[in-house]
């Protein structure tokens, strides 16, 4: 009888561990979440009834919720401030859905959060003074939207970013100086905003960088002569921009070129050593994945 209780005990245990409740407050944000972005019209919906753990998209680690992952399910309206709420965040797929309106500034309380994904879809609005304060973010992508105004100067802040893509948006202002902060940066694109200013020299302190991307704005000036540090880049697409001088690309490795896309008609002459028959054309299509 004794041995009978006690594996009932342990059964009753696990049970419970597998049905244990997230935080209310996790709970509500996931609700509000559900509601504010349609959720009863997805591609896959919730059923608000069962354990949050079942829910598409959603893992639960130690009762609380880590990653939510939406990617391509017909979410239509806006990410409500309840999203700070799931404190215990690591990821945020959103990416390719309708979404729209601005991105929240409550989304910069998710200090744990490392992948934020939310590329495809209809936001508008300034990206969040304070995004910096999401200091474990290595992945932020959010090509094609409709992001205005500048770039804060506060993405410096953020140490362990590796991908970086905010192309196809309506950025403006000045590249960032504090991009040169970003050390373990590999993926810089701003493809298709409306950038000016010049290329700040500091992005030569990005020595992981492999691919930079910055054509069609409106950049002047000259291409930095610390450009010619980053000898991983592999991708250096800088065409239908206003640059006034291209003399520094002279002190650059053309080998290590994958992708070499520029304003050929005003190639300086001293880059008549480049063998551009090494490089190739970029592609411009961004690839559909969850992932």
């Amino acid at each position: 009888m004794k041995n009978l209780l006690f594996f009932l005990t342990l059964f009753v245990g696990f049970v419970q561990s597998i049905s244990a409740e997230i935080p209310s407050k996790e709970r509500e944000a996931l609700v509000d979440f559900y509601d504010s972005t349609d959720g009863a019209h997805w591609t896959t919906t919730w059923n608000l009834d069962a354990d949050v753990s079942t829910w598409h998209g959603v893992k639960v680690v130690n009762d609380h919720v880590v990653e939510i992952n939406l990617f391509r399910n017909n979410l239509k309206g806006t990410i409500p401030k309840s999203i700070s709420q799931l404190k215990n965040l690591v990821s945020l797929n959103l990416a390719f859905n309708g979404i729209t309106g601005a991105l929240p500034t409550e989304i910069t309380k998710l200090s744990r959060l490392k992948v934020l994904k939310i590329e495809m879809n209809r936001i508008k609005g300034a990206l969040p003074i304070g995004i910096g304060n999401l200091k474990n973010l290595e992945e932020l992508t959010a090509f094609n939207n409709f992001l205005s105004g500048s770039i804060p100067e506060s993405i410096g802040q953020i140490k362990n970013l590796k991908i970086l893509n905010l192309s196809s948006n309506a950025l403006k202002g000045n590249i960032p100086t504090s991009l040169g902060s970003l050390t373990e940066l590999e993926v810089l694109g701003l493809f298709e905003n409306t950038i000016d200013g010049v290329i700040p020299s500091e992005i030569g302190n990005l020595g992981k960088l492999k691919e930079l991307v910055l054509a069609n704005n409106r950049i002047g000036g000259e291409i930095p002569y610390e450009l010619a540090q980053l000898t991983n880049l592999r991708i250096f697409q800088i065409q239908n921009n206003k640059l006034e001088s291209f003399n520094n690309l002279q002190y650059i490795n053309k080998d290590q070129f994958l992708v070499f896309d520029f304003d050929k008609g005003n190639l300086n002459t001293n880059f008549k050593d480049i063998d551009f028959n090494k490089t190739r054309m970029a592609e411009t299509e961004f690839e559909e994945n969850g992932q």
